[in-house]
C-alpha cells in the first residue's frame, strides 16, 4: 500500500470521532425528544379527562336538582314536559331530558312524547340508577326516539322514604363534545379516543363521525383499558404507530371512561430527522473534502519527494552518479535528499578517481563496479528503512515528532558516513554524534568508556539508530528526564575460544525516575531488537530495573564489510569475561 493511500486511510480514521459524536448527539436528541413527546401525550390525555370530569360533575348537579323539583317528582306529563323544555340550551351538550317511572316507562320528555310510548327498563344506566338510588353514567346508545348517537346520564328520583320513585335522564350530544375537544387545542397531528366501559367509542378526533359508536379493536381496547396512567407505543386505529398517553381513572363519576391521546412519532421527530439528514450530508461533504485534500497533500508532500528519491536512486543504480534528487530544506525529505546527494557526490568523486586509474589497475575497475552495487544496496536499504519508519509509526500511536527524530538521526548518521566517504566511523564518534544534543548544558551526564574501534557503514547505521532510540527514550522517560540522572556507556571487544571477536556494549541509566516494565512492546523496542538482531546478527537484553534502564548488546565483529575491515584491537576471551 502506498504512503498516499495510508494517509487517506488515516484521514478516514480521523473522521470516526466526528461520526461517533454525530451518532451520540442523534441518540441524545431522540431520547430527550421521546421523553418530551411521551410527557406531552400524557398531559393531553389528563387534560381531556379532567375536562370530561368537570362536564360530568356539572351534569350530575343539574340532574340532582331536577330530581328534587316538584314538577318532576309529581310525574304529571304536561307540567313535567313544560319544565324540562325550559332546560334546553341551558345545559351544554344536553339535547334531551326525560323522566321514566320505576318500571322504565317514559313519563315525559322534552319531545312531548306520550306517556308510556317507550320503555327504558332494558337500559343499563336506568337499571344502575334504580339499583343505587343515585347518579350513574351510561355508555354509548342510539336514542330510541331521537335516533342520534348519545351518551346517557341518569339520576334516581328519591321518594318520601328515600327509595327511587323514578329516574330523570339526560342525553348528551357526542358531536357537541367532539367539537368542544377539537377547539380545546390538542397537539398537532394528535388523535383522541374516548371509550365507555364496554369499549365503544364516544369521541374520536379526527374523523369523529366515522368512528363514533364503533367498538375499539380488541387488541387496542385491551392495551388502553389495562394500562391507565401509562404511556405506550401502540398502533392506532388506522394501523399507524402512535405514542399513546392513557389517562388514569377519570375523577368522580366518569371512572368508567377511558381517555387516550396518541401523538405521531414521525411528526414529533421530523425536525430531528431533518437535522440528522443535514448533519450526515455535511459529514459526507467534509469527509470527501478531507480525503481529496489528503490525496493532494500526499501527492505533493510525500509521493513526489519519494518518487524523486527513487528516480535518483534508479539513476545511480544505472550508473548515472550525476543524477541528484534535488531535495533540500529543513524537512525530513529535504535532509534525506541532501544526505543522498552528498553521498552521490562523494561516490561520484570516487568514481572519477577510479576511472582515472582504470588503465593502471584492473582491481580499481572491479572496485568501481562493486562500489556502484554497494551504492544501490545502501540507498535501497536506506529508503526501505525510511518507509518502514513511516509505516510502523502510523501503525502505532507514536507522534510525527518521534518519526521526525528517527529520520533526522538517520540523516545525521548519513552525514557522519559521508564525511569519510562512507568508509565507516569509530564507535566513539557514533556515540558523540548521537549524544551531542544532550551535552550542551555544560555538565556532562554521560560516562563513556571503551577501546577505540572502527565500524563499517552497516554497523554505524544500525548502532546509530539504536543509540538514538535509547537517548530519546532516556530524555522522555528515563535518566535524562531528571537533572540528577546519568547514563553509563561501556564496551569491550572480546575474543571467543574459537577466535571470533564480539563487541559487548552496555547502556545503563541511573538517578532518573523509577522505571516500570512497559505493558506492551513499542515500536522503539522493536527497532532496537531489529537493528541489532536482524541487521547485525547480535543479541539485545533490555532490563527495566526500577533504578534505571539497562540495555546490553552483543554483536559479532568478524563479518567483513566490502569496503572497510574492523580495526584489530585488543580483546579478551569471552570465556574469561
Amino acid at each position: 500500500m502506498s504512503l498516499t493511500k495510508r494517509i487517506i486511510g488515516l484521514v478516514a480514521l480521523a473522521l470516526m470521532p466526528a461520526l461517533a459524536i454525530q451518532g451520540y448527539n442523534e441518540y441524545a436528541l431522540r431520547s430527550a425528544r421521546g421523553e418530551a413527546v411521551r410527557g406531552e401525550a400524557m398531559r393531553a390525555a389528563r387534560s381531556v379527562a379532567a375536562d370530561l370530569g368537570q362536564f360530568g360533575r356539572g351534569t350530575r348537579q343539574v340532574l340532582g336538582i331536577l330530581a328534587e323539583v316538584p314538577e318532576i317528582q309529581g310525574k304529571d306529563p304536561e307540567s313535567c314536559t313544560a319544565y324540562l323544555r325550559t332546560l334546553l340550551g341551558k345545559v351544554p351538550g344536553a339535547f334531551f331530558f326525560g323522566v321514566a317511572d320505576t318500571d322504565g316507562s317514559i313519563v315525559c320528555n322534552t319531545l312531548g312524547t306520550a306517556r308510556g310510548a317507550y320503555n327504558l327498563a332494558d337500559r343499563g344506566y336506568f337499571q344502575d340508577a334504580m339499583r343505587t338510588g343515585g347518579f350513574t353514567v351510561g355508555g354509548f346508545v342510539t336514542g330510541r326516539i331521537t335516533k342520534r348517537p348519545t351518551w346517557q346520564f341518569a339520576q334516581a328520583i328519591p321518594g318520601p322514604d328515600g327509595r327511587p320513585v323514578g329516574v330523570v335522564v339526560a342525553s348528551i350530544d357526542l358531536d357537541h363534545l367532539a367539537g368542544h375537544q377539537a377547539r380545546a387545542g390538542l397537539p398537532p397531528d394528535a388523535t383522541l379516543t374516548v371509550a365507555d366501559r364496554n369499549g365503544s367509542i364516544l369521541l374520536r378526533l379526527p374523523d369523529h363521525a366515522e368512528w363514533v359508536g364503533k367498538p375499539l379493536p380488541p387488541a387496542f381496547w385491551s392495551a388502553v383499558s389495562g394500562n391507565r396512567g401509562k404511556v405506550m407505543d401502540l398502533p392506532g386505529l388506522r394501523g399507524n404507530m402512535r405514542i399513546t398517553g392513557i389517562a388514569a381513572e377519570t375523577p368522580d363519576d366518569l371512572d368508567a371512561v377511558t381517555v387516550a391521546v396518541g401523538l405521531s412519532p414521525a411528526a414529533a421527530f421530523a425536525d430531528i430527522d431533518a437535522a440528522t439528514q443535514r448533519g450526515v450530508i455535511l459529514i459526507i461533504l467534509s469527509a470527501l473534502g478531507a480525503l481529496v485534500a489528503a490525496f493532494l497533500a500526499g501527492r505533493a508532500f510525500i509521493r513526489r519527494p519519494v518518487q524523486r528519491l527513487l528516480r535518483a536512486a534508479s539513476a545511480w543504480r544505472l550508473g548515472d552518479l550525476g543524477a541528484r534528487s534535488g531535495l533540500s530544506g529543513p524537512s525530513e525529505f529535504g535532509r534525506l535528499g541532501e544526505a543522498f546527494d552528498a553521498m552521490a557526490i562523494s561516490l561520484q568523486k570516487h568514481e572519477g578517481e577510479l576511472r582515472s586509474e582504470i588503465s593502471r589497475s584492473h582491481i580499481l575497475q572491479e572496485r568501481q563496479t562493486i562500489m556502484l552495487h554497494e551504492l544501490n544496496h545502501r540507498v535501497r536499504n536506506t529508503l526501505t528503512t525510511v518507509q518502514s519508519l513511516a509505516r510502523q509509526s502510523r501503525r502505532t500511536d507514536e507522534t510525527g515528532e518521534r518519526l521526525e527524530g528517527r529520520i533526522i538521526s538517520l540523516s545525521k548518521t548519513h552525514d557522519l558516513l559521508s564525511r569519510d566517504d562512507w568508509a565507516g566511523a569509530s564507535l566513539r564518534t557514533v556515540l558523540e554524534n548521537e549524544l551531542a544534543l544532550f551535552r550542551d548544558g555544560g555538565e556532562d551526564r554521560f560516562r563513556i568508556d571503551g577501546p577505540d574501534i572502527d565500524l563499517p557503514p552497516r554497523y554505524v547505521l544500525a548502532l546509530g539508530m539504536t543509540l538514538h532510540e535509547l537517548t530519546t527514550n532516556a530524555a522522555k522517560y528515563g535518566a535524562l528526564s531528571d537533572e540528577a540522572g546519568r547514563v553509563d556507556i561501556t564496551w569491550r571487544v572480546a575474543t571467543t575460544e574459537g577466535g571470533a571477536r564480539r563487541l559487548a556494549m552496555e547502556w545503563r541509566e541511573s538517578g532518573g525516575p523509577a522505571v516500570a516494565v512497559p505493558r506492551r512492546k513499542g515500536f522503539g523496542t522493536r527497532l532496537i531488537n531489529g537493528g541489532i538482531s536482524h541487521e547485525l546478527g547480535g543479541t539485545v537484553h533490555l532490563d527495566f530495573d526500577a533504578a534505571g534502564l539497562s540495555c546490553v548488546m552483543n554483536v559479532p565483529l568478524d563479518e567483513q564489510d566490502r569496503f572497510t575491515s574492523f580495526r584489530k584491537g585488543s580483546g579478551q576471551s569471552l570465556s574469561a569475561a
